[in-house]
C-alpha cells in the first residue's frame, strides 16, 4: 500500500528481523528508516559512554530499559525506562549507561544519512 505523497510502501517490521551492527565494544545498533524519518534501536552494556556530540537532526530518545546519565548542553540528567527525551538540533549531548544493560530507541528527523549503509561508488 502506498500513500499518494510517498514512494514508500507500508511496512510492518519485527525488530528480530532487522540486522544488528556492532558499533563499538558494548554498543549494538539496529536501524529502520523511511523517506524523512529514522529509528535506531541501541543495546548498550553497563558503563558504556557515548561522547558528547551534536548534529543538525532533531532527536527523540525513548529509554526502553535501564538507567542512563545523559549530559545535555552541559547538564546531567538521569533517565530510566519509560522516559522520553527531546534533543533539538545542534544541542550537545552524550550519555553514560549506569549499572545495567540499556535499550534506547532513537528517532531522527531528517534521516541520519551518515548512518546509512554506504553504496559502492560508480566507476
Amino acid at each position: 500500500m502506498k500513500s499518494p505523497e510517498s514512494a514508500l510502501d507500508y511496512q510492518h517490521i519485527d525488530w528480530g528481523s532487522v540486522p544488528a551492527e556492532q558499533l563499538a565494544e558494548g554498543i549494538e545498533r539496529q536501524m529502520i528508516w523511511g523517506e524523512r524519518l529514522m529509528m535506531c534501536r541501541l543495546i548498550l552494556q553497563p558503563q558504556v559512554v557515548t561522547a558528547v556530540h551534536s548534529h543538525p537532526h532533531e532527536q527523540m530518545t525513548i529509554v526502553a530499559r535501564g538507567r542512563v546519565r545523559f549530559i545535555v548542553d552541559g547538564h546531567d540528567r538521569i533517565a530510566s525506562a519509560g522516559d522520553v527525551l527531546l534533543f533539538p538540533a545542534n544541542i550537545p549531548h552524550g550519555a553514560t549507561m549506569l549499572d545495567e544493560e540499556v535499550e534506547l530507541i532513537d528517532i531522527f528527523s531528517p534521516l541520519r544519512e551518515d548512518f546509512l549503509p554506504q553504496r559502492p561508488q560508480a566507476r
